[in-house]
Parts: structure tokens; C-alpha cells; sequence
């Protein structure tokens, strides 16, 4: 079983004895470590494609695991039951994607203690949903494998306000620990976005916004660079 780096991460999240569900487990790898590891008591493993849950199944019954995870076709939050599960994980989807889940299942996600979300993508349209409906984002972490960097988000239900939009792009936890990963990641995102902006026309709206968030990133990447007592992070 293969458990990388980014998957490390997600579960160093996850309470002891917690009862977990992973939605979207393809391999199942995740509730198998819970359980081998005795970090989780008992796992719910779903999948909306039955192939990818086929492969799960082989993987816990491999282990004879079956009393202890237990596989589900379906989708989202609707594979579960009003607290039934401590702690949900959603990982290796959009960031869209990740939003719809919670909420089309709304009634279950508010019997959920922790969230640990990991999109792939649209992180901040992800950041800007969970702040606008009731969740407070706790801690977040960057992971990098294979030259490819993934945002890890622990959520909980409670309130936040956010007093910079800039950190619906970059997680404030991230900056205010000073993730030693940001600066580069900062840098990354920069990159990606002048190899847009000189594709575009000058007076383009797109390539004056992206401008402008380079600017905002290139402010906060002076910011890593300076001695923590004096770095501003509002």
C-alpha cells in the first residue's frame, strides 16, 4: 500500500479513537492506515464510482478488515448517518466539488466535529464557502510531492471573519505559522500567473486583476522574509 506524504498529513489531523468517514476513498488506502495504526475506532470508506470502490473492498478484505471498515456506495455525505462519524475527509477533489458535497449534505455535516479537506484545486473558492457558512478554518497545511504542492484545510463548525481577501488565496494559518513551504509555494502561484499575464493585452481586466495579485503575493513573500516579531500579517 502506498501511502504518501500528503496522505501522512491528512491523517496527523485525525483525533485518536475518532470514528471517520474518508468520501471518495478510491483505493481505501486511508481507512486502512486509521485502522491498522489504531488512530480511528471504526471508518466509513465511500465512493461514487463503483470501480473505485471495488478497489477499496479488495483492499479491506485483503486485511480483513470488514468489521472495522466499512465500504459504501454513494454519494457525498448521503452514505452517512446524523453522527455516525467524528471526523469526514475529503481529499484529492475540487475545491468546487469539496463546497457541493458539504453543501448538499448540510444536515449531516452539522454532526461533524472536524473536516480535513484537500482540494486540488479552487482552494479559495473552497476557503470562501466554509467562512460564509459557518465553519472556521483551524489550521491549514502545504504538502509537496512530486513538484506539485496540496493545501490541507481543517475545518470546524464556528464562526471567522477574514481581514484580508488575500486569504481566501493563501490560508492565513499558513502565513502566520510560516509554513516553511509558502515562500516557494508563493512563488509558484507568481510564476503561474505572469506566464498568463503575458499572454494577455495589455488593458485586458483579467491581466490588470492578475497583476494586482502578484503584487499582493510578492507583499507577502517580503513579509516571510523578514524577522518574525516584525512581520505584519493583517
Amino acid at each position: 500500500m502506498k501511502f504518501t506524504q500528503r496522505l501522512k498529513k491528512i491523517v496527523e489531523y485525525i483525533p485518536k479513537d475518532s470514528k471517520v468517514a474518508d468520501i471518495g476513498t478510491d483505493h481505501g488506502f486511508i481507512p486502512v492506515y486509521l485502522i491498522e495504526n489504531k488512530i480511528a475506532t471504526y471508518v466509513v470508506a465511500s465512493d461514487l464510482n463503483e470501480a473505485s470502490l471495488n478497489k477499496a473492498v479488495k483492499e479491506v478484505e485483503k486485511r480483513n478488515l470488514q468489521s472495522l471498515i466499512d465500504t459504501r456506495l454513494g454519494d457525498g455525505l448521503h452514505v452517512l448517518l446524523p453522527g455516525e462519524v467524528d471526523v469526514v475527509v475529503i481529499a484529492g477533489m475540487g475545491g468546487i466539488l469539496i463546497t457541493k458535497i458539504l453543501e448538499e449534505g448540510k444536515d449531516i455535516a452539522k454532526t461533524i466535529k472536524k473536516f480535513l479537506l484537500q482540494p486540488m484545486r479552487d482552494s479559495a473558492y473552497l476557503r470562501e464557502y466554509l467562512i460564509e457558512n459557518g465553519y472556521k478554518i483551524c489550521d491549514e497545511e502545504l504538502v509537496k510531492e512530486k513538484q506539485k504542492y496540496y493545501e490541507i484545510i481543517v475545518a470546524e463548525h464556528g464562526r471567522q471573519k477574514v481581514k484580508n481577501d488575500i486569504y481566501y488565496e493563501i490560508g492565513e494559518k499558513l502565513i502566520q505559522k510560516r509554513h516553511p513551504l509558502l515562500k516557494e509555494f508563493l512563488q509558484y502561484k507568481i510564476d503561474k500567473m505572469k506566464q498568463i499575464i503575458d499572454k494577455l493585452p495589455k488593458c485586458n481586466k483579467k491581466r490588470k486583476q492578475l497583476e494586482e495579485k502578484v503584487k499582493k503575493f510578492e507583499v507577502l513573500i517580503n513579509g516571510l522574509e523578514m524577522p518574525s516579531d516584525s512581520f505584519h500579517n493583517g
